[in-house]
């Protein structure tokens, strides 16, 4: 790995970060600024991208986006550590608070409980909440709730299956940090608008998107 950061290093570091990681809500209901988080990739560049959302009116208030060249290679289970350093440098740039973080990915619904939402809630010690389009450990069960099933691994709770629109696809959604299970399924079901995919994750996906192409046809 570049940089001599070693998987046996990296994996030690994700079991010691996961501790810290408080799954106690800390978020005001219901949340006024909310932001979502996405990471495109463009040749050798990261960028990172946060949209901040009024959630009563719906309008994006602001977005920010750093470009990076990407240093840590793809490895599975390991994404935080090449995701987090852009997408913190774009937060940096906020003019306004979020009081609580989407996140395009897992939290604590890892194999080693430390998804980029949780990853990122550590480095930028804020709420933050995972929202991932893919199941990555354990199993769906029956949950008592009409609005979510609960994701099972080795005996604990991780996350939830949340149906987001009538009909269509679930989404995954896991404790980032400094937020219970169930306010982050209830947080994520007020920010649909129509889509299976949460407003600000989308609006931070778009931008993301935009930014890829303009930078594909700067390289090529």
């Amino acid at each position: 790995m570049k940089g001599g950061f070693s998987l046996e290093r990296a994996r030690a570091a994700q079991r010691l970060l996961s501790r810290r990681v408080v799954t106690e809500n800390r978020v005001s209901m219901p949340p006024r600024y909310v932001a979502g988080v996405d990471v495109a990739y463009a040749g050798r560049f990261s960028i990172g991208v946060v949209a901040v959302l009024d959630l009563g009116s719906g309008r994006v208030l602001e977005v920010e986006k750093s470009l990076q060249e990407t240093r840590f290679p793809y490895v599975p289970t390991l994404l935080s550590f090449r995701e987090v350093p852009p997408v913190v440098s774009a937060i940096r740039k906020l003019k306004i608070r979020p009081q609580v973080f989407l996140v395009d990915g897992h939290g604590r619904a890892h194999p080693y409980r430390l998804g980029f939402a949780s990853h990122l809630g550590l480095v930028i010690r804020a709420p933050t909440i995972g929202v991932a389009k893919r199941i990555l450990c354990g199993r769906v069960g029956k949950g008592s709730s009409m609005l979510w099933n609960p994701i099972l691994h080795e005996g604990e709770v991780v996350g939830a299956e949340v149906y987001t629109k009538p009909g269509g696809k679930p989404v995954y959604v896991s404790v980032g940090h400094m937020v219970s299970l169930e306010t982050a399924v209830k947080i994520v079901l007020m920010c649909v608008k129509g889509h299976r995919i949460p407003e600000p994750i989308l609006k931070a996906h778009q931008a993301a998107s935009r930014e890829k192409e303009r930078l594909k046809n700067l390289l090529t």
